[in-house]
């Protein structure tokens, strides 16, 4: 409710970012929340064991800012539950580093919570900061049952209004969701075991088979630079990548689509990335593919929560 005895309430929002080794993208971001007019919300910066620590420069710069250290790096999940931990607001927003605000962002956020009395995550329209007008982020596709994959709606379409409607989608966008209080508590902390890509699609089951949906909101818009601390194409992605989409599979789909996948993962994925990397000599993206393979055939602990 946003309205009380006529006069409207304004619910403290927490602002949660994640740095690693990225101080200065991540003070683009904090200016940019100088020019919002909400006027009731906590930022709150996790850095996650960067090389070297920015509580002073981020302090001097923005005072007002709550900086949490931690001594090692817990990936995008753990970073932003030590956040999530520390935050006093009834709605929590997680965003990237790597993105900016823009006027009537929250608000717009807030008003689905308000409006739709299931949802227990929003996220915003999605621009690409380097290219303003062109969509990356209007909802997601469903994950497809046999190549574990999805996709973006709108990804590089000009934004000429064609997905301005308040929708359901599937999954929230990592790169800035809202989370209710009340719904968080049901549900609990985002699953570090990700370490880094696909645990936002693994939460949002989680909020899902708890009732709540996912939904997107139009009206509110973030810019977002995209892929600034692990590289577009890294090794680092390529492993990580590889490792969550086999996990997020094992642990979200019934039997027998699971099946399904691992024979379509068996059959075609992993001949058809193997043989690239060979032909493109990229060394260290095979090796990390593999690696990612490997992992799921070491740790078959990790049960499906779907079965």
């Amino acid at each position: 409710m946003l309205q009380a005895n006529k006069q409207t309430y304004h619910p403290l929002v927490s602002i949660i970012t994640v740095n690693y080794n990225n101080t200065a993208v991540t003070c683009e971001l904090l200016a940019s929340l100088q020019h919002i007019s909400y006027p009731r919300f906590e930022v709150i910066v996790v850095d996650n064991a960067s090389t070297e620590d920015p509580t002073r420069e981020i302090i001097n710069r923005f005072p007002t800012v709550k900086v949490i250290r931690s001594e090692e790096n817990r990936g995008f999940a753990g970073g932003n539950n030590l956040g999530i931990q520390a935050a006093a607001g009834n709605y929590l927003f997680l965003v990237n580093n790597d993105t900016e605000f823009t006027e009537g962002l929250i608000e717009g956020l807030l008003e689905v919570f308000a409006t739709y009395p299931d949802a227990g995550v929003a996220s915003p329209k999605f621009h690409y900061y380097f290219h303003k007008g062109t969509i990356e982020y209007a909802g997601y596709h469903s994950v497809d049952i046999f190549t574990g994959r999805n996709s973006m709606i709108g990804c590089r379409e000009k934004d000429q209004g064609q997905y301005d409607a308040v929708s359901a989608t599937p999954y929230a966008h990592g790169g800035a969701m809202m989370i209710s209080r009340e719904a968080l508590d049901k549900v609990g902390l985002m699953p570090e075991l990700y370490f880094l890509y696909y645990e936002e699609f693994d939460w949002c089951e989680q909020f899902r088979r708890k009732g709540y949906k996912i939904y997107y909101q139009y009206k509110s818009l973030i810019y977002h630079k995209e892929s600034m601390t692990t590289g577009k194409n890294s090794p680092l992605k390529t492993y990580y990548i590889t490792r969550n989409r086999i996990l997020f599979m094992r642990r979200n789909v019934r039997l027998p689509a699971r099946l399904v996948f691992i024979l379509y993962f068996i059959c075609f994925t992993v001949p058809k990335n193997t043989l690239q990397y060979l032909l493109k000599r990229e060394a260290t993206h095979l090796k990390a593919f593999w690696k990612g393979i490997y992992w799921n055939m070491k740790n078959i602990r990790f049960e499906s929560l779907n079965a």
